[in-house]
């Protein structure tokens, strides 16, 4: 499945500084610009994954449903 973010890059000094706007915690720096778009890319899909194996340690054994949530913003 494919989902589309939106990361904001600036330059500070040396260093590229990179954060996807709408997810917190997905943060990272890079000397180049390629480099923090992959870190970005690196650190959206971690911090993804790590969610979803909260979500779902803290369900445990209970029935749940999951749905698609679509929004226009």
């Amino acid at each position: 499945m494919s989902r589309e973010f939106t990361g904001v890059i600036e330059k500070r000094g040396n260093w590229y500084i990179g954060y996807v706007e709408e997810l917190p915690g997905v943060n990272t720096q890079g000397r180049t610009l390629k480099e923090v778009r992959e870190n970005l890319r690196e650190a959206l899909c971690l911090i993804i994954e790590a969610n979803k194996e909260l979500a779902a340690k803290s369900q445990g054994d209970a029935s749940v449903i999951r749905e698609p949530i679509v929004v226009e913003v």
